[in-house]
């Protein structure tokens, strides 16, 4: 039976948020900072039967015991990230191998963008319901089952769906480590171990690629191995979760909203079916594009139906009402794109317009995970010390489009110094704005609808980065084709012919080319992703455009096991007083 929640109390905490906050902001300013675990959060955990965080004896929470339960889940974390960049280097070698082609390699990236861009929102909503433990380690198992899976795929439809399963797990990690994290910490503090994740991210977006090409690189393993190597950390993950993570699990009897579930997710693969063939297979004014975008916008209105009238839903649509949360979703959704757009089109660029082996093209990123490191770690230890997070996000959307921009000058033939300034400032831009998006929306709810709304904000990124990557990998496909017949027209015709009928959809073998050849193709990718890069810069603006409009909030310094729990004292007491009063 699903949990009664009375609808004025929503009202109230929709309408009151911004007052409560401030509120709750004056008052908790005479409290230290939250990396401790107030008494609240013991006696709640021991009235539910749990022990306390971190320890046996119910002590407060020290830094330490923070960063050994944040182990498991920076591991968690780091897994996800390297399964999603460790193929990136790899992919034109893994297409050839299996006969796939440009669309093939968009959707063994877009599948799994998809899956987990699909699943976050349910994931959110799972953990305001059970223990955020069991479904972290859940999520964990799938990962390492799709991963395993996907080493075996004989050819790109097998590999297509097993990174879709991976995705499942890619999403569950995502979202789960932002929400246990929101559990623990303050938001005032939680900027410091933003920048740990931040951190992690960083890490696993530099070594994915390096890892990834070295693999690919070395005959006596082999690509399939970039699936197999994220197998071992996520175990080590599984087991040091399992030591080190303890949080209260209060038990609810609910209903999870499978079909919300299901029309959203159905509704963004419509979606994405449109945008990865649309100019391909059909004109972008069609009948099948009217067709799908009708039915995704069907889809849609039937999603908002079911979730007005669900008594859990997968996603709240009360949560829009509040300004931030809607305007750090709409700014997510293009810093997703901006963000899976660089770290995918990145590899095609040095490998196929520059002719560098998968394992120098991870090399040559690193100016783009540098920035996103520095960015990242230094917002977060100054938002802690300051409180003061707005100014970060908008510093970031001015980088990410002045970087986007700045990268739609590419060619083949660009100075690479050029390049990897461009580079750096792009990830130093997604770097101050990524988890902040976050931390500004976790700040503005109340506990129990912690985990849906950091989904909601995750779920926005996902499906920027898989929209972007479809739309631009389709947008990509295209302007090659126009590039290569604009080159092939300057060359001696018999060069032509070497192609064999190969169109932009056949990844190509550079070292079998003849050089005038060569070269045409090398121009035609370099100018192609030049462009790509420079249609994602007005997203990339609008995300500034939609962070300039968020209202600063100061920094809550409880954490929402803390809030959780002065609220059901609160409760407690005004039920006693009550009772007296009969």
């Amino acid at each position: 039976m699903a949990v009664a929640v009375e609808a004025d109390a929503h009202a109230d905490i929709d309408a009151d948020i911004d007052t409560d906050i401030d509120a709750n902001f004056d008052r908790d300013k005479e409290s230290s900072m939250a990396t401790t675990t107030p008494g609240g959060v013991r006696a709640a955990h021991a009235e539910h039967g749990g022990g306390s965080h971190g320890s046996a004896d119910g002590t407060p929470m020290s830094h330490r015991q923070i960063m050994e339960a944040l182990t498991g889940l920076l591991l968690g974390m780091f897994v996800a990230i390297l399964s999603s960049t460790i193929v990136s280097n790899a992919l034109p070698d893994i297409i050839k191998d299996l006969g796939g082609g440009q669309s093939a390699y968009t959707w063994v990236v877009t599948a799994s963008l998809l899956a987990m861009t699909a699943s976050t929102p349910l994931w959110g909503k799972l953990a305001d319901l059970f223990s955020k433990k069991l479904l972290i380690q859940l999520a964990l198992v799938v990962f390492v089952l799709g991963s395993s899976a996907a080493g075996l795929s004989q050819n790109a439809g097998m590999l297509i769906a097993f990174r879709a399963v991976q995705g499942v797990g890619m999403g569950g990690l995502s979202a789960l480590a932002q929400i246990i994290l929101a559990a623990m910490i303050s938001p005032r503090e939680r900027g410091r171990y933003n920048g740990y994740l931040g951190a992690t991210f960083a890490t696993a977006m530099v070594g994915g690629p390096l890892i990834g090409g070295v693999i690919t690189d070395t005959s006596w393993l082999g690509w399939r191995w970039c699936f197999y190597v994220g197998v071992p950390f996520a175990v080590v993950a599984l087991v040091v979760l399992q030591r080190t993570l303890h949080l209260p699990v209060v038990k609810r009897q609910a209903k999870v909203d499978w079909f919300g579930a299901f029309f959203i997710t159905s509704a963004v693969c419509l979606l994405l079916v449109w945008v990865t063939f649309a100019g391909d297979k059909y004109d972008w004014v069609s009948w099948q594009t009217f067709a799908m975008l009708g039915g995704t916008v069907a889809l849609l209105g039937v999603f908002v139906v079911v979730e007005s009238r669900a008594s859990e839903p997968i996603i709240p649509l009360r949560l829009f009402r509040n300004r931030t949360i809607t305007l750090a979703s709409l700014a997510s959704l293009f810093v997703g794109l901006a963000m899976y757009a660089g770290t995918i089109f990145f590899s095609q660029y040095f490998q196929l317009a520059r002719g560098e082996s998968p394992t120098m093209s991870g090399v040559l990123t690193i100016p783009m995970i540098g920035g996103l490191f520095i960015a990242s770690t230094v917002s977060g230890q100054v938002i802690t010390r300051t409180g003061r997070w707005k100014a970060w996000l908008l510093a970031g959307g001015v980088l990410v489009t002045s970087g986007l921009g700045l990268l739609g000058s590419l060619r083949f033939d660009t100075p690479y110094w050029h390049v990897a300034v461009y580079m750096a400032l792009l990830g130093l831009g997604v770097g101050m704005m990524m988890q902040n998006l976050v931390l500004c929306t976790q700040n503005q709810v109340s506990p129990s609808d912690l985990g849906v709304a950091s989904s909601v904000v995750t779920f926005f990124r996902s499906l920027g980065g898989a929209i972007g990557v479809s739309a631009l990998g389709a947008v990509l496909g295209h302007r090659i084709t126009e590039h290569l017949k604009d080159g092939l027209a300057t060359i001696d015709p018999k060069y032509a012919a070497a192609l064999s009928g190969s169109t932009s959809n056949t990844i190509p073998d550079l070292d079998a080319l003849p050089a005038p050849l060569r070269t045409v193709i090398e121009g035609a990718y370099g100018h192609g992703i030049g462009d790509v890069f420079l249609y994602a810069a007005p997203a990339a603006l609008l995300a500034f455009v939609f962070s300039l409009f968020i209202r600063e909030v100061p920094l809550r310094t409880k954490g929402a096991l803390a809030q959780a729990a002065e609220a059901a004292e609160t409760s407690g007491e005004e039920k006693g007083a009550h009772s007296g009063g009969k």
